[in-house]
């Protein structure tokens, strides 16, 4: 059962990738040091300016945006998935073929854990940066 989360997990970030090295996005930011870095994903929090590459002029930025931490789409899209009609099936053993298909106590279970995944993990992107205010 703990085991659904990695395997969603995973194929999200597959799919990610695909999507990134098709369209040709190329991900431009600052640390906290001001040093610029560039990057075909983006940055795990902060501003980010993306450029796309597909014979466009490339330096054009694109409007920055925040970016949403990783744990915050893979929750997203597992309680898409487990709050759909058709099965969600497991794979146990990491062999990449499903072992058996998800009861509805286990669906649940996991519904409730990306519900609290979202709460914990997306609170502070929601209501802006806490770690910036000032005292």
């Amino acid at each position: 059962m703990r085991r659904l989360i990695p395997a969603l997990a995973t194929g999200l970030i597959a799919a990610c990738a695909c999507a990134t090295a098709v369209a040709g996005d190329i991900y431009q930011w600052k640390d906290a040091k001001g040093v610029t870095h560039y990057g075909s994903v983006p940055p795990a929090s902060g501003a980010y300016t993306v450029r796309t590459l597909n014979g466009s002029d490339p330096s054009l930025p694109v409007a920055a945006k925040p970016a949403e931490n990783p744990a915050c789409a893979i929750a997203r899209k597992n309680m898409e998935l487990l709050q759909g009609k058709s099965a969600v099936q497991l794979d146990s053993d990491g062999d990449g073929k499903p072992d058996k298909t998800l009861s509805d106590a286990d669906r649940a279970n996991q519904l409730q854990l990306a519900q609290s995944t979202l709460k914990v993990s997306c609170a502070e992107t929601a209501g802006g940066d806490k770690a910036s205010s000032n005292k």
